[in-house]
């Protein structure tokens, strides 16, 4: 990685990495993904459920499909050296079979694609909360056993994933995974944009005591660390069969970041608070609700939410420092003027 976050081409080139497949290449991190490896000069296939028109480019393929069918990710990846496993059902809110389907059967898809096609390397997206069992996690490392009862189906399903991914690294096809928290930066299509829509309608309390920190991860740090990743499993490196927390190095304390952001947008801080134990009853009650009368949109509060937003949750990135060479090559004060630099000229409304 040089001074400015980026990843070196001739490394990758060396490394025997030339033409990649990103799945959910159209998402917030599959794009910053596919531009920067276009930016090293490699060959680019992006599978997406649609077609994008800003990523008509040279040295770029779209294949539109869907990741639960395995013969089009088959013939979609044919051809590639490396493939970067993103595509996932995010959030918090929705049906287990749905999430079951694109989260595991997608990424048994990709897996099966890898092998007969004899693509030798895979790096996949995954989540820290593949170790989440409510609580405080206070500087956890890899070492840290996986969840065993999980408050949504994301976490569940993404676990099953990461476990498979694993699994299957072996001499033919070497496997990692990355666990960045709390993505965020220009091009945002989620916190950021959430948070600053919830701010502007005054629907944000302040969970717990206020004193939890939490890792964050900017947008062009996470897509380092996949080229990292890569570069290391093509190398023959120590990421083979291993998962890593990726963050901005340092946690923050989340209502306090959450302040100092709003205050760069010109918006009011969170005043409104309430308890731990009140937020993860009501959300209780609301996830009751919505599911007796099957309310498809996601609830105002939930367990995991509840949760996410009164703990600590923060983790040691010192193997994948040690291991891929990852450093937070943007830090979070200038990842800070960067995504609000973005909202006033991309995102006006959220912003007036």
């Amino acid at each position: 990685m040089n001074p400015a976050g980026e990843i070196d081409s001739p490394g990758l080139a060396e490394g025997g990495i030339r033409k990649a497949l990103v799945t959910g290449g159209g998402g917030f991190v599959g794009r910053a993904l596919t531009n920067l490896l276009l930016d090293c000069g490699l060959e680019v296939v992006v599978v997406g459920r649609n077609h994008y028109h800003d990523l008509d480019k040279a040295n770029l393929t779209q294949k539109k499909g869907d990741i639960r069918d395995r013969d089009f990710l088959v013939s979609a990846s044919r051809g590639c050296d490396t493939v970067f496993h993103v595509a996932a059902k995010a959030g918090i809110w929705g049906s287990h079979e749905e999430y079951y389907s694109i989260n595991v059967t997608g990424t048994e898809n990709v897996i099966a694609a890898c092998r007969t096609n004899r693509i030798p390397r895979l790096v996949y997206t995954s989540t820290p909360s593949v170790v989440f069992r409510g609580g405080s996690l206070r500087g956890v490392d890899e070492s840290t056993p996986y969840a065993e009862r999980f408050l949504c189906a994301y976490a569940e399903t993404k676990t099953m994933a990461e476990k498979g991914v694993l699994a299957a690294n072996s001499e033919d096809l070497k496997t990692t995974a990355l666990r960045p928290h709390l993505i965020w930066g220009p091009g945002d299509t989620n916190l950021i944009p959430r948070l600053v829509e919830r701010g502007r309608q005054g629907q944000l309390k302040r969970v717990g005591d206020g004193e939890n920190l939490v890792d964050i991860s900017y947008i062009d740090n996470v897509v380092a660390a996949h080229l990292l990743a890569a570069d290391t499993l093509a190398k023959g490196g120590a990421a083979a069969g291993r998962a890593y927390f990726i963050s901005q190095g340092e946690p923050v304390k989340l209502w306090e970041w959450i302040d100092s952001f709003f205050a760069m947008v010109g918006l009011p801080s969170v005043g409104k608070k309430v308890g731990f134990k009140k937020a993860r009853m009501a959300g209780l009650l609301m996830e009751g609700f919505y599911r007796l009368f099957k309310i498809e949109e996601e609830p105002l509060m939930t367990r995991f939410l509840a949760e996410q937003l009164a703990h600590s949750h923060w983790f040691s990135i010192a193997a994948a420092r040690r291991d891929l060479g990852y450093e937070p090559g943007v830090s979070t004060p200038e990842g800070m003027r960067r995504t609000t630099e973005w909202l006033k000229t991309s995102c006006p409304r959220l912003t007036d």
